[in-house]
C-alpha cells in the first residue's frame, strides 16, 4: 500500500474517531462535524459529495453514521479509508459501552443502581412511546394499513414469529393492497 494511502487512511481514523467520540445525539447530530472536517477542513469531498453520501446513508440499512463514515471513507481512500473510517467512528462508543458495561456488573446489585435503571426504563419506555406514536401519525390512514399494524403486532409480539418474516409479510400486503386498490381505481375510470 502506498505511504499517503496509508496516512490518509490514519487520517480518517483519526477524524471519524473524534467524530464518535465528541457527538452526542446519534448519527444526524454527526452530520455537521462529517460536513465541516471533511469539507471545510481536510477539503477531502465537496458540499454536493456531502449531501450525496448523506442521501446514500439513510437510504441503506444501518446507523447514518456508521453508513456516512464508510461512504466518506470509501470516496476518500477507497475500501481501506472505508474500513478505517468506520472503526474509527464506532470504536469510542464500543469503548464506553464496554467500560460502563464492566462498572455496572460490579454495582448492579447497589440500590441507587436499581433506581436508576428503573428510572431509565421508564424513559426508554416514554421514547418509544413517542417513537410509536410519531409513526403513527405518519402512516397512512385507512382499515388496510391498521389492520397490517395490528396483524404484525399480534404475529411478533404475541406469537413470536421473526420481525424479518413479520417485515416482509407487511410489504407483501401493502404491496397487495396498493395493487387492489390500483385495479379498482382502473376498474372505476374505465366505465
Amino acid at each position: 500500500m502506498e505511504k499517503h494511502k496509508f496516512r490518509t487512511a490514519m487520517q480518517l481514523f483519526t477524524v471519524f474517531f473524534k467524530i464518535g467520540a465528541f457527538t452526542f445525539g446519534g448519527g444526524y447530530a454527526m452530520i455537521p462535524l462529517i460536513q465541516k472536517e471533511t469539507v471545510e477542513n481536510k477539503k477531502w469531498i465537496t458540499d454536493d459529495d456531502i449531501l450525496e453520501i448523506m442521501a446514500i446513508a439513510e437510504s441503506t440499512p444501518g446507523p447514518i453514521a456508521v453508513n456516512s463514515a464508510t461512504f466518506v471513507g470509501y470516496r476518500v481512500c477507497g475500501v481501506f479509508g472505508a474500513l478505517m473510517s468506520t472503526i474509527g467512528v464506532v470504536l469510542p462508543s464500543f469503548i464506553i459501552i464496554s467500560l460502563i458495561s464492566l462498572i455496572l456488573n460490579q454495582f448492579q446489585e447497589l440500590r441507587v443502581v436499581k433506581y436508576a435503571f428503573f428510572g431509565i426504563r421508564a424513559g426508554v419506555l416514554a421514547l418509544l412511546v413517542k417513537a410509536l406514536w410519531t409513526m403513527f401519525k405518519k402512516c397512512p390512514k385507512g382499515i388496510v394499513p391498521y389492520t397490517i399494524a395490528v396483524a404484525a403486532f399480534i404475529i411478533s409480539g404475541i406469537l413470536g414469529v421473526n420481525v424479518l418474516i413479520v417485515i416482509v409479510g407487511c410489504a407483501a400486503a401493502g404491496l397487495v393492497a396498493s395493487l387492489i386498490n390500483a385495479k379498482k381505481s382502473d376498474g372505476g375510470a374505465a366505465k
